[in-house]
């Protein structure tokens, strides 16, 4: 049984002593996390994502997941440089005898022909008609061990005025559907800010400037293949959690470095403007605000320095490519009948 008393002591005991709006702005938080990822990613080894869902249950978000290759990531790497739909992965459709569609999912039909359209598309499936049915099958085996740690890192530029910081950690150690955990920050970190921080979480003082990192404490490894347990909702006299399984984590785990690998960071678009300069990281900075800029928010004809002109050159993908383990054009894996549930 669950030592609940316990769980939820901790979880009361870690009061969030941080509740005023934060100083820095959304946009300097964004800067922080992309100039954090463009470390990351130079550093290579690991697929570098951003904003991920990591929650069960609840809505918990990551601002940035490293994941990192397993024994038989190019195995996975080959199959398809986007996201290969969860719902495939987890449905009856494998590799060897075709399936009726309508029997390898488990869900309502509309959905079922929209997972398949889309793992068709990256290459995952096959897709037949026999008699006027769909029947759909596996066109490469999908390799379970093709990601080994999951580190997620929490980013609170600004220290003092970090708002559910507490909560957000003590979700992330309890769950244990991450490796590693750690919070990055442009603060300098003190005695006691360490002590309000879970112990088993990292710390990471980080210059958006100089993209300098000091590692001031190393995360602990999460028990990832046990229980969790997951805080949907905290008040001061009341705190509702949720026990997650092992096979739950597992399916999120998977579903989290799918989705970082087909996803990855550079998720915006370079403003229209002559003034943009994305440098040697692929940034939206902006020279005449002298910093990172949001795109969607940031940029326009609003803007007194926009200077309209077509967006500068970017590949994105040329550079995600040559800095990580992600391929942007797998040659693909050219199935082979070599026994009646058995390719090669």
């Amino acid at each position: 049984m669950w030592p609940s008393n316990r769980v939820h002591d901790a979880v009361r005991g870690a009061r969030d002593v941080f509740v005023r709006p934060p100083r820095w702005t959304t946009v300097r938080e964004f800067s922080f996390e992309l100039s954090l990822c463009a470390a990351l990613e130079r550093e290579g080894g690991a697929v570098v994502s951003r904003q991920l869902g990591t929650g069960v249950a609840g809505r918990r978000v990551l601002d940035t997941v490293l994941v990192e290759p397993g024994p038989r990531f190019e195995e996975r790497a080959a199959i398809t440089p986007g996201t290969i739909p969860p719902a495939a992965i987890e449905s009856d459709a494998g590799p060897g005898r075709a399936r009726r569609r309508a029997e390898a999912f488990d869900c309502r039909p509309d959905r079922a022909r929209a997972v398949v359209d889309r793992a068709v598309d990256v290459g995952f499936f096959e897709r037949e008609r026999r008699d006027g049915h769909a029947y759909v099958r596996q066109a490469a085996r999908y390799p379970a061990a093709w990601f080994d740690r999951l580190v997620g890192v929490e980013n609170k530029p600004d220290l003092d005025r970090p708002g559910a910081l507490a909560t957000q950690l003590l979700t992330d150690v309890h769950l244990a559907v991450l490796d590693e955990v750690v919070l990055a920050t442009a603060s300098h970190v003190t005695g006691a800010h360490l002590n309000r921080i879970p112990e088993a979480v990292g710390v990471w003082e980080f210059d958006p400037e100089t993209a300098e990192r000091e590692v001031v404490r190393e995360p602990r490894r999460l028990p990832t293949e046990g229980y969790g347990v997951e805080i949907l909702d905290r008040e001061p006299a009341r705190t509702e959690i949720e026990v997650v399984t092992p096979e739950e984590k597992a399916r999120l785990r998977r579903r989290v470095a799918e989705r970082a690998y087909g996803k990855g960071w550079r998720t915006y678009d370079i403003p229209a403007c002559a003034r943009v300069d994305p440098g040697t990281d692929g940034l939206p900075h902006c020279p005449w605000k002298g910093r990172v800029v949001r795109p969607a928010t940031d940029c326009g004809p609003a803007c007194d320095g926009h200077d309209p002109a077509d967006p500068p050159s970017l590949d994105c993908e040329g550079l995600r490519a040559q800095r990580t383990p992600w391929v942007s054009d797998p040659e693909g894996r050219q199935r082979r009948q070599s026994g009646l549930d058995r390719y090669s």
